[in-house]
């Protein structure tokens, strides 16, 4: 029977969590139908299938976490049944542990007084015990925890990933001395297990700042011609119907139109080679109910604002809602974060691997400001870039800034 196997969905993809089965086991299946939703560590996606048949087995429950490569489901002709090829997983301990069943039961009788042969049962006891899946394996290791002292829930008692993480939660749990008066009492909190994305985001993000040796750079930029600008054009898009440009908006086609004239920045590091990339591809970080998304504006540099304007409301709304295809959110060469509708005024961002910088925006405040003499109030806008110093040395980052700040200063030049 062919094999539906759990693909890579993105490029840093590494795991699967199969989320729901859109058909059950007995339904006749067609080429190109949805069999599952796969939440990957970027969006939602859905498993199409590439033969045709009946979907004779399910291999892994919705909830399931399966890597990538690993049959999750079979199709044949319908002559099969759900039960005749079990789950490889479970198949493997249920048989393992009735083995080792009948062996202990035969045993038995000849080991009571020989207390070697009953510590050598003792053994094939603890490695029953013992049996896990690869993938709790490899967490056993990366949360040092010890498989002997944990119970598996799985079938034949394999243990999984959830119960190494169970064992895990527990014994962070466990004070390792009496409390002080003024500690919250044990458990007493609401667990809220990560989403895959947030799992990958920490991952990737700590792998970034141990990496990359990031450096940052800070501006601060006079928006009160541009957000006169921004009013002027918003006032022609409404008159003709079209969709509102904003803030940062005008930041995205700025930033683009920078890199377009200086691609120094516009780089990443691969092992001894410096990357510098010909397509001008934008990330905009934006916070979803599961965790940090970035969806690419691709060839940010050829759109006009309008046009960046209305992508960036679409893929951001499909962003929240997980509707995202995985190649809308790769191959981004330069990500903005902008966290300026929240009132923040100035913070640093880390870098989104595998590109070299990223540019933080802050919100606009009123400041004084003195020209000629005469105290006047301008709006002014902070921009910190963080770059990798690999890449990009503190000169080439001062530049870039230099000449960003320059074309918000005088918005005409960012649509010239």
């Amino acid at each position: 029977m062919p094999d539906i196997i759990m693909p890579r969905l993105s490029d840093t993809m590494e795991e699967g969590v199969v989320v729901a089965w859109l058909k059950q086991v007995g339904d006749k299946i067609s080429r190109g139908d949805i069999l599952a939703e796969i939440e990957t560590d970027k969006a939602l996606m859905e498993l199409e299938a590439y033969e045709d048949g009946v979907l004779e087995q399910i291999l892994f429950e919705p909830g399931s976490r399966v890597p990538i490569g690993n049959t999750i489901a079979l199709i044949g002709d319908g002559t099969g049944s759900a039960t005749a090829v079990p789950n490889p997983a479970a198949e493997s301990a249920a048989s393992n542990n009735a083995v080792k069943e009948k062996s202990a039961a035969s045993r038995s009788l000849g080991t009571q007084d020989n207390p070697i042969a009953a510590a050598e049962n003792a053994s094939s006891a603890v490695e029953t015990r013992r049996k896990s899946s690869p993938l709790a394996r490899k967490i056993a290791r990366e949360l040092d925890v010890d498989l002997a002292t944990v119970t598996g829930t799985g079938p034949g008692g394999r243990i999984t990933r959830q119960d190494v993480e169970s064992a895990h939660r527990t014994d962070e749990s466990t004070p390792a001395a009496p409390p002080v008066a003024s500690s919250a009492p044990v458990g007493d909190y609401d667990e809220i297990p990560l989403s895959t994305i947030q799992q990958v985001s920490a991952k990737r993000l700590t792998e970034s700042k141990q990496q990359a040796p990031h450096i940052y750079l800070t501006s601060a930029i006079d928006v009160t011609d541009l957000l006169a600008f921004r009013a002027e054009i918003n006032r022609t898009l409404e008159q003709a119907g079209k969709t509102k440009v904003s803030v940062n908006d005008l930041l995205v086609k700025a930033v683009a139109t920078t890199l377009r004239t200086d691609p120094a920045v516009n780089v990443s590091i691969a092992d001894d080679k410096l990357l510098r990339h010909r397509g001008i591809h934008l990330g905009i970080a934006v916070a979803t109910p599961a965790g940090l998304l970035v969806p690419v504006i691709r060839d940010a540099d050829r759109k006009p604002i309008s046009e960046i304007a209305t992508e960036t409301r679409d893929k951001a709304e499909r962003a929240r809602d997980r509707k995202l295809r995985a190649d809308e959110m790769s191959g981004g060469t330069f990500t903005i974060s902008n966290l300026g509708m929240f009132g923040i005024e100035q913070f640093t961002a880390v870098i989104n691997p595998p590109e070299s910088a990223i540019l933080a925006v802050g919100a606009a405040k009123d400041e004084l400001r003195l020209d000629n003499s005469q105290v006047v109030t301008r709006s002014i806008l902070r921009v910190t870039l963080s770059a990798d110093h690999r890449a990009i040395d503190g000169a080439t980052a001062a530049r870039f800034l230099q000449q960003l700040t320059e074309l918000l200063e005088h918005p005409l030049r960012i649509i010239t």
